[in-house]
């Protein structure tokens, strides 16, 4: 069985380099410029989250992240909080994100962090 990722960013050029990425490395993976995955959470059922902070919508990333992890349902989904904001451990803590990746991203340290949480 493949693992199955939800991917979400803020960028589509980033979104279909680290979707590639994954899908080469053997996952599953539901690639999306918006939280609308997040909806359908139970269908999809993933292993792991990423999500960047500055998603579009009214809702940051790391607010994104809290919601799964405070929902009893979600709670035990991997979640990796992305972003480019130097303060991105403490927000990852604060949101109770699983782990986070600091962008410009190295690509095999994304891979480690997603194998390592999924």
């Amino acid at each position: 069985m493949k693992k199955k990722v939800v991917l979400i960013q803020d960028n589509e050029e980033i979104l279909d380099i680290m979707d590639e990425v994954l899908e080469d490395e053997g996952f599953d993976v539901t690639a999306s410029l918006t939280t609308e995955p997040i909806e359908k959470i139970d269908e999809i059922d993933p292993d792991v989250v990423i999500v960047d902070d500055n998603i579009k919508g009214d809702k940051k990333g790391a607010k994104v992240i809290e919601e799964l992890k405070t929902d009893p349902q979600t709670e035990d989904v991997s979640a990796v909080l992305t972003s480019t904001s130097h303060d991105l451990p403490e927000k990852a803590k604060e949101c109770m994100a699983d782990d986070y990746i600091e962008k410009p991203f190295d690509i095999d340290h994304m891979i480690n962090v997603v194998k390592k949480n999924s």
